[in-house]
Formats: structure tokens, sequence, C-alpha cells
């Protein structure tokens, strides 16, 4: 990958190099004390010296002619030399500063400006020559005026380039695809967002601007896909996007919330578009084709901070973004942090992830799978390529993260490689480059993630959820729970305009999954998922039954042991929801019914099924249900909803119910 490192990162690099300098101008080596300089012509000196105030007050044109001139009256001034080459940095001129660098290093016979050695070194694996940096990197190492902590850097930079070039030697399998003219076009299109149904995308694109004071304006882009082709993407326009930036973005799993970044403390673009100190996350919701007003995610998330390139979960209730600080040298470094939305829709205070993920150093670019266990981002503080590489990072069964891993070469570089996107697939990867054979700038390319990178296995449950009377549709929350911890693993609503809804379904559990609205009685299923077999999705519309009286629905979550009536501990997830619903409506009353199938003799069954409704009762007088409000009742096997002649139909036939018996 070869992305373009962002302004803060070029400012970054730059400032590091001022304030080297700026230490390296204050302070004379031990050996020229006596006579301050290693020139002794004045001329030469008093141009230096008008050169070096040029340069403190950014002045680098002014500073780059003084200082030819003062070459030119001694070619061998190795403090004027040394200061072009950063003043060639801060222009942006790398090919010449390396150049006077090298000149620098040439006439130091002595050794007595290590520095340079150490930044040539920096230039040179900024431009991916490994080995060479290495050995301006040990030449540095082995003088004697060091200071401590760029001694350090080297040797993380030594440790780096070994890694590097091993890396290379050993390349990951790595075919990226552009994703054609439908998404792409001559500008810059990078920061992708996918649906976990990967039929929608959401990316920026930077446009030129006039009124704009970078000279560019970044809004955003959809597209949708149509017989697995992505159709010409789409500027989402108001009241998302405005005459301001906005930039990484986050879809949520089923494309019902967007999450972003904008950098507005002055001005308000519709909502409450108005920053809090930097650069902000806000969100909208989408209702139909519609997107609402964006809001500012409030307080507890952003702060007079940077805080930027969200990631929402696809549990609906977990946030993972960047917030930058600034180090003691005036860099802009970036963490990743984490925060969870409460029951009560509050944010938890954001937490770092821990010095396991976090470093020292720059991380950048966080993406969770839909997953929930698979993190993937961006660092410069792991061992890498040289810039930023991408990493994975895998979260264990008691919820700590793992050592990151490199991603390789040539999926990452000596350049700046972020904005990776990895489908529900987990096969599929996304990400922008500026290769030569793309339509223009950046443009957004796909491949084939190598297995031993790759999540864990994702599919999607999706639907429309209606009235089962009128067949309109509503805005219900759906709830989908790991039985066996009893975790709830996604919460979110449905469409309120069309009752569409999405959830992701994560491979090697067994879930329970309650849809629920006020007035209606809830409905519930349950899937189990093996972590071996091919995911396809589920795809089923969920029709509400209005409470009324008379109404029953099969409760799909109640398990019993064969010929038992003992309730399996993972009933108890059906079974609380059950009891939210009677406390949320304490004027009804119920029954509930247990059916069994035709295998054995009426007698018995009716006896199991008699024991198995009374267990249900029990636990729900147990958990505060008054014992009026409840009865229950065993039918046996005369009530069959399926043909008893299959293994299927018996299984539906093991059922229990409950009935609406008053109001």
């Amino acid at each position: 990958m070869e992305n373009q490192p962002s302004k803060s990162q070029i400012l970054r690099y730059t400032l590091v190099f001022l304030s080297i300098l700026l230490f390296f101008a204050c302070q004379t080596p031990a050996p020229l004390q006596a006579q301050e300089y290693s020139s002794q012509n004045k001329k030469a000196i008093k141009l230096f010296t008008e050169a070096r105030s040029a340069y403190r007050e950014m002045r680098y044109e002014e500073a780059r002619t003084l200082l030819a001139d003062c070459l030119e009256k001694d070619a061998s001034f190795v403090e004027a030399r040394s200061m072009l080459a950063y003043v060639n940095v801060d222009e942006g001129d790398y090919e010449t500063a390396e150049l006077n660098f090298k000149k620098a290093i040439q006439i130091d016979g002595k050794q007595l400006f290590p520095n340079n050695n150490f930044f040539l070194a920096r230039l040179i694996l900024n431009d991916g020559r490994y080995k060479e940096a290495k050995g301006f990197f040990q030449s540095y190492l082995q003088s004697d005026h060091q200071n401590q902590q760029m001694r350090n850097e080297a040797k993380r930079q030594v440790e780096k380039i070994d890694f590097a070039i091993a890396a290379i030697a050993n390349p990951v399998k790595f075919k990226p695809i552009n994703l054609g003219p439908s998404i792409n076009s001559d500008k810059a299109e990078y920061f992708p967002s996918l649906t976990v149904d990967e039929q929608t995308i959401l990316f920026t694109r930077r446009l030129a601007s006039k009124s704009a004071p970078e000279g560019f304006n970044e809004d955003f882009y959809m597209a949708h896909k149509k017989e697995d082709q992505w159709q010409n993407a789409y500027n989402i326009q108001k009241p998302i996007n405005t005459e301001m930036n906005e930039g990484a973005p986050s879809l949520s799993a089923d494309g019902l919330l967007l999450i972003f970044t904008a950098c507005e403390l002055y001005g308000n673009y519709g909502g409450n578009r108005q920053g809090m100190g930097s650069c902000d996350l806000f969100y909208s919701q989408r209702k139909g084709a519609n997107w609402g007003i964006p809001y500012n995610l409030g307080q507890t998330i952003n702060s007079r901070h940077w805080e930027t390139q969200p990631s929402f979960s696809s549990d609906g209730k977990t946030l993972y973004f960047i917030r930058g600080l600034r180090d003691q040298r005036g860099s802009m470094n970036g963490n990743i942090y984490v925060a969870e939305l409460t029951k009560d829709l509050r944010w938890t205070k954001p937490v770092p992830l821990g010095n396991t993920i976090n470093t020292p150093y720059n991380e950048e670019s966080v993406f969770i799978h839909p997953d929930g266990q698979t993190l993937y981002f961006s660092s410069d503080g792991h061992p890498g390529m040289g810039g930023l590489d991408i990493f994975i990072s895998r979260k264990d069964e008691n919820g700590k993260w793992g050592e990151p891993v490199n991603l390789g070469y040539p999926i990452n570089t000596h350049k700046n490689e972020n904005s990776l996107l990895v489908a529900s697939d987990g096969r599929t990867a996304y990400f922008a480059s500026d290769r030569d054979e793309g339509f223009g700038e950046l443009d957004l390319y796909k491949f084939e993630l190598d297995e031993k990178f790759a999540p864990q296995k994702v599919s999607y449950f999706a639907g429309v959820i209606s009235n089962s009377n009128t067949d309109q549709p509503l805005e219900a929350k759906f709830e989908l729970i790991d039985l066996e911890s009893s975790k709830l693993v996604v919460e979110s609503y449905s469409d309120p305009v069309n009752g569409e809804f999405l959830m992701t379904l994560p491979a090697g559990k067994e879930y329970a999954l309650n849809v629920s609205k006020d007035g209606y009685l809830f409905y519930s299923e349950n899937f189990a998922l093996e972590e071996s077999t091919a995911l396809e999705p589920v795809k089923k519309n969920i029709p509400l039954e209005p409470i009324e009286i008379g109404k029953k629905i099969v409760l799909k979550n109640i398990f019993f042991e064969t010929d038992k009536y003992q309730l399996k501990g993972k009933s108890k997830v059906e079974l609380n929801k059950l009891i939210e619903f009677l406390n949320q409506n304490p004027s009804l009353k119920i029954k509930v019914m247990g059916h069994t199938d035709n295998v054995g003799s009426d007698a018995y069954n009716k006896t199991l099924s008699q024991n198995r409704a009374k267990s249900v009762v029990n636990y729900l007088a147990e958990n505060g249900i008054a014992s009026d409000r409840i009865k229950s009742e065993g039918y046996g096997a005369n009530q069959p909803i399926a043909d008893n002649a299959t293994p299927e139909g018996r299984a539906k036939n093991r059922r229990t119910e409950f009935q609406i018996v008053s109001m």
C-alpha cells in the first residue's frame, strides 16, 4: 500500500527536525567551544548567524539563500551545510537534503555533528533503502556525542530495518484489484466503510474547493451493489456533507447509523456540528433513504483534544476511535480508545486499549471487524517496515487483546499504510492506494486477505419487522444474546420507516434472538452457527403480534433435557425476557402451555408437558411475578403444529408457549 502521509504526519516529521535543530543551534559540541564554529571565515560566520535567525522564524527561502552565500565563502563550514539540509527538509526537498547531509558528514571528519548521520538515515529509510539507512544509524550509534532519546530511537529503527529486510524475504499473498470507475475517479478516494451484508459502501472523496482554506473539500460518497457489481457512487448531500470537511466515516452494521469526524470549532452547520476543542466525532441516523441532522457525540467522547477515525462495532454499543495528544516535542501522537453505550444510551468514559496495542508513538486508522474479536490498526510504534504499518490483534476469552502481528510485506511497505477495512466474509480487505494503475489520486482497492490474518467467520440476519395484522413496518428493538454466557452480543433497532433490520451472526455460538416493541408480544428465535460450516445469510421477516386476549407465541429458547422437565441454564435468557415483558405490562395475565411430540404414551406426554409448563411458571414466580397472573397447562401431543412423521416436525411440536388470557 502506498497511502500518502497526512498533513499531521508531515507536520510531526518537520517538528522533530526543527526541535533537534534548535538544540543543535544552541548547544555547541565540546571540541568547538573555544572557537565557537568550525569555520574561521568572519563573513561566512556572519551569513550563518543571519541564516539561523531566518530559519528560526521559518523564513526558509531567505535562510537557504544566506546559507548558499555562506558556503561560497567556506565550503567546509559544517554547521552551515547541516542547517541547509534541515532547510531542505522543511521545504520538502528531501533529495537535496540527502545530498547536503552527505556532504556535511563528509567534511565532518571528526564526527563533531553525529546527528547528521541520524537524520540522513531517517531520510533514506523514508525512501525504503533499508541497508543504506542501517549503515548511517550504526555510524550514529558508534559516535561519542549522542542524545539518549535519539540513541534509543536509532536502536529502534535498526530493529525495524532488520524486521523489514526479513519481511521482504518472506512476502505474503497480495494481489490488489481496483474497485473500478463506479467508485474511483480522478480525485482521491479513501477511508472506506461497509455494511455487514457488503451491499453498501461509504467513503471519503476529496474535491477541489476555491472557498476552502486548504483548497479542497472532503465529502462522503455512497454506492450500492446490484448483481454483485458496484453502481455509480453518489454524494450523500446535506445534512451530512457541507462546505466544511467530513472524514473517516464508520457505518453501523445495518447502515442506519453513521459516525464521522469533523473539525468545526467555529460555526454551526445544522444540528450540533459545533466542535468542543479540535476534531470531534459526530453521528447521524438514517430513516428510510434520508440521513438525519448530525449531532456531536458529546463531552464524554469528545474533548479539547483530537478525536477521529471511529470504528463502531457490530454489537451496536462499542465505539473505538483515535484520540490525538501532543507530546513534549509538540508532535501529535494518536492512541486507540474505546467506549461503550450503556442501557440508558449514555457513553462510558473512553479508556485507552492499553500498552499491548498503544505505544508511545502513533496509532491510527482503527477498525474492529464485525466479529467483535479482531482489531486492525496502523502504528509506527510496533516492529514494522519504516512508517505506519497495519497490524492485527485478537481478543481472547478474557477480553484481553493479544500481541499485535504485522500484516507483512508487500501489504506494508516503507511508506504509510492505513485505512484497512476487512469485510464480514473475513476474506476480502479494502484499502486506499495511489498506485500507478489507478484512475487519479488515491483509489480504493480490494484484495484477498491471507488466512492467517482472517477474522472469525461472520454472517448476518436480515428482514423486515411488521404488524402481523396490518403488515405495517415497525421500529422495534432487537437483541442477539449468547445463550451459553447470557451476554448481549447485538442490540439495535429496525428502520422506523421501512422496518428493515440487519445484524451480525458470529460463528461458533448458539444465539437467542428477541424482538420487542411496546404494545406487542415479543418474538423469539434461536440460531446455532458452527465454526466449521460455510455461513449463509439468514433472511426472515418478523411479524409482531399486537397484545390481544387469546394471542400466543412460542418461546423458542426454552430448553429441557430429553424426557425431563428441569430447565436448562440457557433457558434463563428467554425466561428473563418474559419477566421483563410481564413487568412492562403489569395488567396482563398469561397461561404457559407445554407441548410434546407423539413419541410415548398419551398419559406420559401429558404429564411431561404439564411439568415443563409448571417449571416455567415456578421460575416466573420465584423472580417476582405474582402467582395470580400466571398459570400452566400441559397438552401433551394433542395440539401439533407440524407433522410428527419427521424429526424436524417433532422438534417443532416439542415447544413451550404462552397465551394472553386477560388484560
